[in-house]
């Protein structure tokens, strides 16, 4: 993936140090990020040399006796990645971020998107950033499964499963070399395979995941059939995409400003000069200014969902199928980073644990399983099968999903000062209260070889339509509303608003009006605190959308048919608002506002031959 800047060194025709490279995989325009404006320069990721490969192999045996059905397996994967993606930090041009900070008065408001464009102006980067692809990021895996299951059907009316599945996830290693290791207490980055360091240095994986599972059907009568189950099923993530990237592979370098006011540098002095480490002897200290991920000395905790549910299905009239179920799921040992330099109220960069320690000044995430996450939902469905000429499938979910995070493995949190960590703890941001989808297809009974109209005039007119469609409704996800984290000092830490007024949801859209009140909120203004409200308080509006498509069929021939297709998105032509703007209470007036919106209804005719 080249981005189209590619091949033209413009950071140094600018006269900015450092930026771009003598690799042409360095060219382009460096990221200069103005504020809250929109950021100069193509995505810092780019450009992207990417191969991967995933080979798999599944062999089952099933056995049955008398009451029994035996089912045996085994599946192996082996995944092959090789990445040329300097993506940690800000990539491989240079970067140059300005907030508001310097050009704002301490003990006063908190900065705004002015702030920042004056501070662009001036030249006072408050952050600056590169990184260099030092080694080919390559990750090698093997994933193995067994299984067992018995299906047992005890009585006419009862039937039992029960299960036991065993993983085995032996630890990554690089194409030729071992895995990196982060020693926290030394700031020593220990290298497997090279020197006379071992592949795994002091990484472990368990070998001790059992996932049992068991669900049993039980007919009440004809008509009725309840079911119930539970099961453990391990996260198969592979490593190598979160542990990628990471120092030495990739190594990121960084100039971050002393505190929230101050700056860390300017346009004249450029960027951090990437400088490579030497790799013969297996150990390396960590530079103070490179990010780094590494795992814990010790096992690496897989994590795993354990899940349940309880249905009660009901056969109804015209041919329906009912069922109400609850489903649960709780996941535990999630992977996820683990900031052990975030700062806390009013430390800046100056106070940074690891700055005292070993003169870093920059995130040192530590990588682990130790998050958590929950979801428990009623779901209720009516299926009627094609029948008659009309088919209907349609599910409403009322549930709750709570995590500390949303991703999983390349995941970070909002809060990493022990003191305030279960702030992250909330309505996951991917969660809906309401999900309710119907479809459906009905052949009109109009027609030859239909009920009514079955010939003549009408059978000409009316007969051979069809109709078909999908209609979705959905409540909005939740968001956080923040504030610019200046006054709080506390790097790797979420300064969120104040809420000074009961919330108020207006409901308007476009521009001159809010969704949600805006006075219900305020920026802090006292140093060192947080902010009183938390994560994802608020929601975006929800949605409701039909597609629709109406077709009929005229015979030809015996071999020849002809199709008429009109399709309908968005049918009633329902506003589909895009997410509140801004939540950050600095947003200035788009603060809490919704200003885009999409989907508008589309109609296509189509004519098609078949034979």
């Amino acid at each position: 993936m080249i981005p189209n800047d590619y091949g033209t060194n413009y950071g140094q025709q600018f006269g900015i140090p450092n930026t771009n490279g003598p690799d042409p995989r360095q060219s382009g325009f460096p990221n200069i990020a103005p504020g809250s404006y929109t950021t100069f320069g193509v995505p810092n990721w780019m450009p992207v040399t990417r191969v991967e490969e995933s080979y798999t192999f599944s062999e089952n045996l099933t056995y049955t006796k008398s009451s029994h059905e035996f089912r045996f397996g085994f599946d192996l994967v082996r995944h092959h990645l090789n990445h040329w993606q300097p993506e940690i930090g800000n990539g491989p041009r240079g970067y140059l971020g300005f907030g508001g900070g310097p050009t704002a008065l301490n003990g006063g408001p908190a900065p705004n998107q002015y702030n920042g464009y004056a501070t662009f102006l001036l030249g006072l980067d408050t952050a600056s950033d590169k990184s260099l692809q030092y080694i080919l990021s390559t990750g090698r895996e093997w994933q193995f499964g067994w299984y067992a299951r018995d299906r047992w059907q005890v009585t006419r009316n009862l039937t039992i499963n029960i299960g036991l599945r065993y993983e085995y996830y032996p630890l990554m290693t690089r194409a030729g070399k071992g895995i990196e290791r982060l020693d926290p207490y030394t700031n020593l980055v220990y290298l497997g395979g090279r020197g006379n360091q071992p592949d795994n240095v002091g990484i472990t994986v368990s070998h001790k995941l059992f996932a049992p599972r068991v669900g049993l059907a039980y007919r009440l009568g004809d008509k009725t059939v309840i079911r119930a189950g539970y099961g453990i099923n391990f996260d198969p993530i592979p490593f190598s995409r979160p542990l990628r990237g990471w120092y030495p592979l990739v190594i990121d370098s960084a100039f971050v400003a002393p505190n929230g006011f101050a700056p860390a540098g300017t346009i004249e002095q450029g960027v951090p000069n990437v400088v490579g480490p030497d790799l013969s002897t297996g150990v390396t200290p960590l530079p103070g200014g490179v990010a780094e991920r590494s795992p814990w000395g010790g096992e690496i905790h897989r994590g795993y969902t354990q899940s349940w549910n309880f249905t009660v299905e009901r056969k109804l009239p015209q041919d329906v199928v009912a069922s109400v179920a609850y489903v649960g799921t709780h996941s535990v040992h999630l992977l996820a980073d683990y900031d052990i330099n975030a700062g806390f109220p009013g430390s800046g960069t100056a106070k940074l644990p690891y700055n005292i320690l070993f003169g870093r000044t920059v995130a040192t995430q530590m990588w682990d399983g130790y998050l958590s996450s929950n979801y428990n939902s009623l779901q209720v469905a009516v299926n009627r099968s094609f029948s008659k000429g009309l088919m209907v499938k349609a599910a409403y979910t009322y549930s709750k999903a709570i995590d500390y995070t949303d991703d999983d493995g390349w995941a970070s949190v909002g809060w990493n000062w022990a003191p305030v960590f279960q702030r992250n703890r909330a309505a996951a941001g991917f969660d809906r209260t309401h999900v309710l989808q119907i479809g459906w297809v009905y052949d009109l009974p109009f027609g030859k070889g239909k009920a009514l109209a079955k010939s003549g005039v009408g059978a000409a007119i009316i007969g051979g339509w069809s109709v078909n469609g999908i209609m979705s409704a959905y409540t909005g996800t939740p968001f956080t509303v923040t504030d610019s984290g200046s006054l709080l000092n506390a790097p790797d830490n979420t300064q969120t608003a104040n809420q000074v007024a009961p919330v108020q949801k207006i409901g308007a859209v476009g521009p001159g009006t809010f969704y949600y009140a805006p006075s219900s909120f305020a920026s802090v203004t006292t140093a060192a605190t947080f902010g009183s409200t938390g994560r994802n308080i608020l929601r975006n509006p929800g949605l409701w959308n039909t597609d629709l498509n109406i077709t009929r069929e005229f015979p030809i021939k015996e071999r020849f048919k002809l199709q008429f297709r009109s399709e309908f998105y968005n049918f009633a032509n329902t506003s589909h608002f895009g997410g509140v703007a801004s939540g950050n209470v600095t947003g200035g007036a788009n603060f809490l506002s919704i200003r885009s919106a999409s989907g508008e209804r589309n109609i296509r005719f189509a004519l098609r031959l078949q034979w």
